[in-house]
């Protein structure tokens, strides 16, 4: 029964998650309350789910979460992206890669490109009459966004689902090699469903690699939920296809390769990520204790290699928008950063994230192991977070990995407070959320800290081993067969409770 519950409630999930996709549409003004209930209520049921979760006998919970996983991914492929245009950028990137032409070197609305230009991307402008009687052109919106931009060399008006038209690509080479070998074999007429199908197919992979994760190192699978279950994951990471999926799963096949110690491996792992989207740099503090040279050179070498190729085409015009994007964002002036902006002048605002970007960096690097990562991993990314307190809620895909492996659900208190700033835009809102996250992690990691509290942590894996024990069927040598995990958490709280 108590499996039971939990599947309902997953199951539950799963048709918000479908309802929402299939009745709401592309978010818009008159759209944006509706779009707050339905997001509020998929975070309810995950937390639910979560909750039931913890009474689900081992020998059924690494079914559950599987199953769980697959079918609210099923239903978030139920409909086109529905908060983000990026995705019509990523299909366009690859479409006009797979036609031989680099993705940095001509804007969407470039006249030498339109050719390529496929309709489900670019629809054609609708006419209507001005007062004077005169004909015009205006680009609709209906179920998705459209933007307004101009041919290059005809001036002509072009309707595109591509936000800024007018500037070229933005993202880094492992991006464009992932956007351009999924055009190579779907080709320019296949919509946006190959890239959701895709990250659905990370999302289930990165489930089922939490899972042995986590049971190889004597910690709860349960934890792996808070990925596989989290709505965030199938929002922004499947229905909205968002690239920082990727560059999440790849930081924590680092975090992986390096916690084992194959750090040529981890280095190049690192280095794909922050080819992806740059903010995976982030990670690397965690993972440099020991050896350091390896992940570094491992990295860098990997970024430079995946570069070159850019670079032998387009020279320095690979940097794209970059810079123009950094600018539109308000990070050079420092009026971006919501939660800092608060405190100091936004003249003092850079320099002050700087330095606390840089001292959470120094204090995880002096104080993580690389062979047990995980929370280093989640300070760090999560610090960053707050302080940079970005627009948009897919930068926190980097975030959710950690928080399975550390199991210290609060962190998602950052994802939801970006989500809040995607919906409700005002600054004082977009502030008192980050707060808000800031004081949950403050407070429930002091109740986590309190006497008592990892006595009582251990005892409960020690109760869930030796569940597990008794569950196993046979006697004798095979009773004395139980999985050396679960051998480690019994002795483990035994030593814990003895105070050894």
């Amino acid at each position: 029964m108590r499996t039971l519950f939990a599947a309902v409630a997953v199951g539950g999930l799963a048709v918000a998650v479908g309802w929402g996709l299939l009745t709401l549409g592309f978010v818009a003004k008159e759209t944006r309350d509706d779009f707050v209930y339905w997001t509020t209520i998929c975070w309810l049921l995950f937390a639910v789910a979560l909750v039931l979760l913890r009474r689900v006998p081992a020998r059924a919970v690494t079914a559950l979460v599987l199953i769980g996983a697959a079918v609210v991914g099923g239903a978030s492929l139920l409909s086109p992206p529905n908060t983000s245009t990026d995705p019509a950028r990523y299909a366009w990137d690859g479409i006009v890669q797979a036609d031989g032409v680099s993705p940095y070197e001509y804007t969407p609305e470039a006249g030498e490109l339109r050719d390529l230009r496929p309709e489900w991307i670019f629809p054609p402008a609708a006419e209507f009459t001005r007062d004077d009687g005169t004909i015009g052109l205006r680009c609709g919106q209906e179920t998705r966004q459209i933007h307004r931009g101009y041919d290059t060399e005809t001036g002509d008006v072009v309707c595109t689902a591509i936000n800024r038209p007018d500037v070229p690509t933005i993202y880094p080479p492992t991006a464009e090699l992932y956007f351009w070998a999924v055009r190579a074999v779907v080709g320019p007429d296949a919509e946006f469903a190959p890239l959701q199908v895709l990250g659905l197919v990370m999302v289930l992979a990165t489930t089922a690699a939490l899972l042995v994760a986590l049971r190889r190192r004597g910690l709860d699978p349960r934890w792996a939920a808070l990925w596989g279950w989290c709505p965030l994951v199938y929002s922004e990471g499947v229905t909205n296809s968002h690239v920082d999926l990727l560059g999440g799963v790849l930081v924590l096949a680092a975090s992986l390769l390096v916690s084992t110690r194959r750090r040529w491996r981890g280095g190049i792992a690192l280095g794909a990520a922050i080819a992806t989207k740059l903010i995976p740099v982030i990670a690397a503090p965690a993972l440099l204790r020991r050896q350091p040279h390896k992940v570094i050179v491992g990295a860098v070498l990997t970024f430079a290699v995946l570069y070159v190729p850019y670079v032998v085409s387009t020279g320095l015009a690979v940097l794209g928008y970059l810079p123009g994007y950094l600018t539109e964002e308000g990070y050079e002036d420092g009026s971006r950063f919501a939660l800092v902006s608060a405190w100091v002048p936004d003249a003092w605002a850079t320099p002050v994230v700087a330095l606390v970007v840089g001292v959470t960096g120094l204090l995880v690097w002096l104080k993580t192991d690389p062979d047990d990562p995980w929370l280093g991993q989640l300070v760090m990314i999560g610090v960053t977070l707050v302080a940079v307190s970005p627009r948009y809620p897919w930068y926190a895909l980097l975030l959710v990995p950690f928080v399975a492996m550390t199991g210290r659900w609060e962190w998602l208190a950052i994802p939801v407070a970006l989500l809040v700033r995607q919906f409700e835009p005002g600054l004082a809102l977009q502030r008192s959320s980050l707060a808000t996250a800031v004081l949950v992690i403050l407070l429930v990691s002091l109740w986590r800290a309190r006497p008592g509290f990892a006595d009582r942590l251990l005892d409960g894996l020690a109760d869930d081993a030796l569940r597990v024990r008794r569950l196993l069927p046979g006697r004798g040598s095979r009773r004395r067969g139980l999985t050396s995990t679960d051998d480690r958490l019994t002795r483990t709280a035994h030593d814990a409770r003895s105070g050894s």
